[in-house]
């Protein structure tokens, strides 16, 4: 019965430990997508000599981010980690470049930038938003 018991506390505490376990931050699908969102928008400014990118709102939003990482109960460590992470900006750089894609831009092609990036301050899309025509 002892033997039993033992098993029993020890199977429920590693339960419960699996269930509160975090996913990673590239996998909290709204974090993640903020987040694209301001960097794609970072990019588009930095390709278009005619659009500027809204930094106030910018850092604002990282903030934002941070706070609510932590509230999901995300430490500081793994925030700063994830924003760091080379692999992290590698998949990033590739979903922006497929988004790019999508919208017939070529990488390098600053009309192309332009357009879009305008496009997208017409639409006051989530990416628009980060934008300011100069």
């Amino acid at each position: 019965m002892k033997v039993f018991l033992t098993s029993a506390i020890a199977a429920t505490l590693a339960t419960a430990g699996l269930a509160s376990a975090k996913p990673p931050l590239r996998e909290v699908q709204d974090l993640n997508n903020r987040l694209y969102y301001g960097l794609v928008a970072y990019e588009i400014s930095e390709a278009c000599p005619g659009l500027s990118f809204r930094k106030l709102r910018g850092v604002n939003e990282l903030w934002a981010l941070g706070r609510a990482a932590k509230a999901l109960g995300y430490t500081e460590a793994e925030i700063r980690a994830f924003i760091k992470s080379d692999e992290e900006k590698d998949l990033m750089r590739k979903r922006g470049e497929a988004w790019l894609k999508h919208k017939g831009v070529a990488v390098g092609d600053t009309e192309g930038y332009c357009t879009l990036g305008r496009a997208e301050i017409e639409r006051n899309s989530a990416i628009g938003v980060y934008l300011r025509a100069k």
